[in-house]
C-alpha cells in the first residue's frame, strides 16, 4: 500500500524504509514568493500572504513531500514589557526596494537596525542592532529573553493546512553560534572573531542566554506536538570552526534533541555550507535524527556515498543536488542523472530524502524541479523486504 506524503517523509526521518524515496527540493523562500506575484516585501514585511502558505501552495503545484518547517517561523509569544519598537518602511525607488528601519527602546538603551528587501529577494540586514558589542550587548540581551507562550491558533492553522494535504507538520527553532549571532552584530563574523579574543565573557553570556531561550522554545513547541522539529543553523561550521561550534552550538543541540527524543518527536537539522565534520559531531554527541542539505563541493564538503557509508546507520540524510550548477543551470536530463546517482549513493535501507544542496534560486527552471520529483517517483520505489532500490540500480548501470 502506498504511503501518504506525511508517512513517507517521517519514515525516512526515522531512518527507516518507506515505500519510495521522498522528494523534497528546498524551495523554501524564493520560488514560493515569486509564484504569488507579489513584491517580496509584501510577504516578509506586510505578511499579505504567510510564507508558509505560499510554500504549501507551491508544493501543491510541484508535488512531492512538503517541508513546511523550512519556511514557517514558529509563532512564539514574547513578554514585551519595557520594550518599545517602532518600524518605518521607506520605498527606495532607485533600487526598487523597501527599506525597514527599526528603533528598539529599552530601559538599558536604544538600538537601531535596518533591513532592505528588493522586489524579488528576501530581506537582508543592512544595519545591525549591535554596533559595538562592549557598549550595546547590555541593551541587546533584553531581546534574548525566553518566550512566554506559543500562538496555538496560528499553530493549528499551519497544522490543518498540512493535514488537508496529508503532509508532515513541523516547527523550527534556531540555535546559538557565530552562524546565528552574525546577523545581529555589525561586521558580522569579523566582529565576533575579535570579541572571542577581546571579550569572550560576553559571548559566553550570549550563549547561556540563547541556550535558555532555545530550551524554552523547545518546551513550547513540544507542547503542541508537531510531527518533527527543525533546528535551523545555516553555516554552523562554515562561519565558525568546529571547535567554536562544539562550544556554542552543540550543547543546545544535545539538550534540545534529547528533549524531543524523550517526547517522541523527530528532529532534523539544516546547516548549509561545509557539514562533513558536523555530521560526525551530531552522531557522536546528539540525538538529531536527520541532517541536510549535505552540500557537495565547492559550496560544501560532503560526498554523499561516503556519508551514507560512515554514518547512515545512525542518522538519516537529506540532500544534495547542486542548486546552481545543476538545478539552476543544468538540463532536465542532467537533473535526472544526478537524482539517480544520489539515490544510488544514499538510498539503500531507507533513511534518505532526495533534496537539493540548500535553497533553489528564484529562476530555477520549473522543469528541473518537476524532474527531481518525478525521478524519485518513477525510480525510487523500495523493495521493502531488502531495503534496496532495484529500479535505481538498474538505471544507474544503464547510464554513463
Amino acid at each position: 500500500m502506498a504511503m501518504s506524503p506525511r508517512q513517507r517523509f517521517l519514515t525516512a526521518i526515522r531512518n527507516q524504509v518507506p515505500d519510495r524515496v521522498p522528494a523534497v527540493p528546498d524551495i523554501s523562500n524564493y520560488i514560493p514568493c515569486k509564484r504569488t506575484g507579489l513584491p517580496f516585501w509584501a510577504i516578509y514585511f506586510d505578511q499579505a500572504v504567510p510564507l508558509w502558505r505560499a510554500y504549501l501552495e507551491a508544493m501543491d503545484y510541484f508535488g512531492g513531500e512538503a517541508w513546511i518547517a523550512s519556511c514557517a517561523a514558529t509563532p512564539l509569544v514574547r513578554d514585551e514589557t519595557g520594550i518599545e519598537q517602532d518600524h518605518e518602511d521607506v520605498y527606495d525607488e532607485a533600487r526598487d526596494a523597501m527599506v525597514r528601519r527599526t528603533t528598539t527602546r529599552t530601559p538599558e538603551g536604544t538600538l537601531t537596525s535596518e533591513w532592505t528587501c528588493f522586489r524579488y529577494d528576501p530581506p537582508t540586514p543592512t544595519s545591525k542592532p549591535i554596533k559595538r558589542i562592549e557598549r550595546d550587548f547590555g541593551t541587546f540581551k533584553r531581546l534574548l529573553a525566553p518566550p512566554v507562550g506559543i500562538d496555538e491558533k496560528q499553530v493549528e492553522a499551519m497544522r490543518r493546512a498540512c493535514e488537508e494535504r496529508q503532509q508532515a507538520f513541523g516547527l523550527t527553532v534556531g540555535y546559538p553560534g557565530f552562524h546565528s549571532w552574525e546577523g545581529s552584530i555589525e561586521r558580522g563574523i569579523e566582529a565576533l572573531a575579535y570579541a572571542q579574543v577581546d571579550c569572550p565573557h560576553l559571548l559566553d553570556e550570549w550563549h547561556e542566554l540563547d541556550l535558555a531561550r532555545c530550551v524554552r522554545e523547545m518546551e513550547l513547541i513540544l507542547s503542541v506536538k508537531p510531527d518533527y522539529v527543525l533546528f535551523g543553523g545555516s553555516g554552523t561550521i562554515t562561519l565558525a570552526s568546529p571547535e567554536l561550534a562544539a562550544r556554542y552550538a552543540i550543547p543546545t543541540l544535545r539538550r534540545c534533541s534529547a528533549m524531543a527524543r524523550e517526547a517522541g518527536v523527530l528532529t532534523m537539522l539544516h546547516s548549509c555550507g561545509k557539514s562533513r565534520r558536523l555530521v560526525e559531531m551530531l552522531v557522536e554527541q546528539t540525538d538529531v535524527d536527520l541532517i541536510n542539505p549535505l552540500e557537495p563541493p565547492p559550496m560544501g564538503d560532503v560526498d554523499l556515498a561516503e556519508a551514507k557509508r560512515l554514518w547512515g546507520d545512525r542518522i538519516a540524510l537529506m540532500g544534495n543536488l547542486h542548486t546552481t550548477d545543476l538545478l539552476l543551470r543544468g538540463s532536465p536530463d542532467e537533473v535526472r542523472r544526478a537524482a539517480l546517482r544520489a539515490m544510488c549513493d544514499a538510498g539503500a535501507n531507507g533513511g534518505f530524502v532526495l533534496s537539493t544542496g540548500d535553497q533553489c534560486p528564484r529562476e530555477t527552471p520549473v522543469e528541473n524541479l518537476f524532474t527531481l520529483i518525478e525521478t524519485a517517483r518513477e525510480f525510487g520505489r523500495y523493495d521493502r523486504s531488502t531495503g534496496t532500490l532495484p529500479d535505481v540500480e538498474s538505471a544507474c548501470e544503464e547510464r554513463p
